[in-house]
């Protein structure tokens, strides 16, 4: 077994992580095409099923649990169809809903992926149709969301704070647990799909290079990702790249990259952002340094490329992907 497995094995197991942020169904809806319509010209779908998996940052807590690890999850829920869904499939993996907070007036965020194909075909993916919330979080609401925010960070051995611009992961909620984080000497990692300038000072961000681009106004550079990552107040800054594994930006450093674990023909990325900045977290909350925890994270999300739909890396998964993988670009003396 590896030293990167090793650590895993004996670390992962029971570390608290509070992951603060915007939860979302993620419903695949598979069924199979047998005609056109006579009504327009598109097929005629037959339902099959429809299954919930937890997205955004349940996808996150998910992949915690699944890594062994105690999510301590924080967000909002209705008590709509679509948020009994996602509470049921959140049970199921494994994750506590202790602190989520429902409020019955909210529309539980959901992603619909409808999957078809013809009987003897391969399923693809059709159309994804989105259910947004678009009403104001209300004052109670979110001063419930920040009692249990506290509660679960000052119990945590890291944080994660996940934003997908939903209402819950706001910007005031992140001055919150950045002062805890540092009043604790706790790894606070952010992820955030449109907005991450406005949650500078955390100890790290997991950015996919299009997120990047789009914060440069230019193409991908290493010197301005570096820049980028002073700007931001991060320690470290892990950039993934698709195919391309990822590279880690850390103060005083040269940039380390890190090559994709597996094939470089993924067949779903769905979430895949989410399961790396689990075991990413899940790495810093143990000990590990930034390219050690990033080689973790690596392999967990080359796990999750190759299953369909939003899917966690589990536990023996990981530590068979890091043995059977040589670690060549973490040295022994930086674990």
């Amino acid at each position: 077994m590896s030293l990167l497995a090793e650590k895993v094995k004996t670390s992962f197991k029971g570390k608290q992580i509070a992951v603060i942020g915007d939860l979302v169904a993620d419903q695949f809806l598979h069924g199979t095409i047998a005609r056109v319509s006579r009504e327009a010209p598109v097929f005629i779908l037959k339902h099959d099923e429809t299954e919930t998996r937890p997205g955004g940052a349940a996808n996150a807590a998910a992949n915690i649990a699944a890594l062994g690890g105690e999510p301590l999850l924080v967000g909002l829920i209705s008590g709509d169809v679509n948020g009994i869904a996602l509470r049921a499939a959140l049970k199921g993996s494994g994750v506590e809903m202790n602190t989520v907070v429902t409020d019955p007036s909210f529309r539980t965020t959901t992603k619909v992926r409808v999957i078809g194909g013809q009987s003897h075909s391969a399923k693809k993916q059709m159309i994804r149709i989105d259910y947004e919330n678009d009403a104001t979080v209300a004052n109670d609401v979110r001063e419930q969301l920040r009692t249990n925010m506290e509660m679960a960070a000052k119990g945590a051995d890291a944080i994660i704070f996940s934003d997908y611009n939903y209402g819950v992961a706001e910007p005031e909620l992140m001055k919150v647990v950045k002062d805890i984080a540092s009043e604790r000497s706790i790894p606070l990692v952010v992820d955030s799909r449109f907005r991450l300038e406005q949650f500078a000072g955390a100890t790290s961000a997991t950015p996919n290079q299009e997120e990047v681009e789009k914060l440069l106004g230019k193409p991908f550079d290493e010197a301005d990702c570096d820049g980028l990552r002073e700007r931001l107040e991060l320690e470290s800054l892990l950039i993934t790249l698709g195919g391309k594994g990822m590279i880690v930006f850390e103060k005083g450093r040269r940039p380390l990259a890190i090559p994709a674990v597996g094939s470089d023909q993924p067949v779903d990325v769905t979430g895949a952002g989410d399961t790396v900045i689990a075991a990413y977290t899940l790495g810093l909350a143990s000990g590990l340094s930034f390219a050690a925890a990033a080689s973790i994270a690596n392999h967990a999300g080359g796990i999750v490329v190759m299953k369909r739909g939003t899917s966690v890396a589990t536990l023996p998964e990981l530590l068979a992907s890091l043995t059977s993988i040589s670690q060549t670009n973490v040295a022994t003396n930086e674990i």
